[in-house]
């Protein structure tokens, strides 16, 4: 079975890959390397680098004729889809619209789609279940919220089978610092350079972290299971950014205390995501706590400089 990957190349969509060649599938990636590396590839897997917005697309599905598309390409920074709206929705609205008109056109099985906890807006301190409301904060948040309007649209006008996972914060290895999402990646970063790590607002924030080889296992059950449903991966489990920063701390001996800056626009007080609807349908649930998660985490970044 063949499988597309956009932003295959990417934190997130390079262990999905990973997964997938492992487990015997045919794996075409599509990425421009805005924000991934080709040092991540998989070797088994191949590699077209374009955007999701060039007419080479429609030429791509043609030659490789996909079973499946998992559509992790997007932008993904909160502050800047509030800088820039018209760029975050053509990346997120317009090129997710280019990958679900293709899939129709040549009768793709299935669509799996990386949406966020961000939909969910700032739900306050709870553990939020799919049914609650959605109320973006950001951009980034509404591009999300749209794109998967218009899945469940296709399905509905098209009969275009889906599936849409809605991540924690996801961290692990091959992440990058440079996003508002990596606050993990930011952190361990700063210790490895002897920095002081940077904190925005008070870190009483909380978050729920859930590990990227977790996340990608939830992409590959999708592949068969969880039809036209949506799904929270998470860990719901609640972390200060500040119980975070100490945690990262105690893996090295002499650690560097942290600065606190002003909180940043679009940034959420606090989210936590439910995922008993994904264990129960999917068979899903987090392998990794933590501890373990960022023990994997930091070996890596020790080792390998990005």
């Amino acid at each position: 079975m063949k499988v597309f990957v956009t932003g295959g190349c990417g934190f997130i969509g390079s262990h999905i890959v990973d997964l997938l060649a492992e487990s015997g599938y045919d794996v075409i990636v599509i990425d421009n390397l805005l924000t991934g590396s080709a040092s991540f590839l998989h070797p088994k897997a191949k590699w077209h680098r374009t955007d999701l917005l060039s007419s080479e697309i429609d030429t791509l599905f043609v030659r490789e004729k996909p079973d499946y598309v998992i559509h992790q390409a997007a932008q993904t920074h909160v502050s800047a889809s509030i800088l820039d709206p018209a760029a975050d929705a053509r990346i997120n609205i317009l090129g997710t619209l280019t990958i679900l008109r293709c899939c129709v056109k040549y009768k793709v099985k299935k669509m799996i789609f990386a949406s966020s906890c961000a939909v969910y807006g700032d739900a306050g301190d709870i553990s939020i279940t799919e049914s609650f409301p959605t109320q973006p904060a950001s951009f980034y948040a509404a591009s999300k919220q749209t794109a998967e309007l218009y899945i469940r649209l296709f399905h509905r006008h098209y009969d275009l089978t889906y599936t849409i996972l809605r991540y924690a914060n996801v961290y692990g290895p091959r992440q990058s610092a440079k996003n508002e999402g990596g606050v993990v990646a930011a952190l361990i970063h700063k210790q490895l350079a002897k920095e002081a790590p940077i904190i925005f607002g008070d870190g009483n924030q909380t978050r729920d972290f859930v590990f990227v080889e977790d996340v990608a296992r939830a992409n590959c059950l999708a592949l068969t299971k969880g039809d036209n449903e949506t799904f929270n991966i998470g860990t719901n489990k609640k972390t200060t950014i500040n119980e975070l920063a100490a945690l990262i701390s105690s893996f090295f001996p002499s650690p560097i205390s942290c600065l606190y800056h002003p909180e940043r626009p679009g940034d959420i007080r606090h989210s936590r995501l439910n995922a008993d609807k994904a264990k129960l349908m999917l068979d899903w649930q987090p392998a990794y706590n933590l501890e373990t998660g960022l023990a994997e985490t930091v070996h890596f970044y020790k080792t390998n400089r990005l």
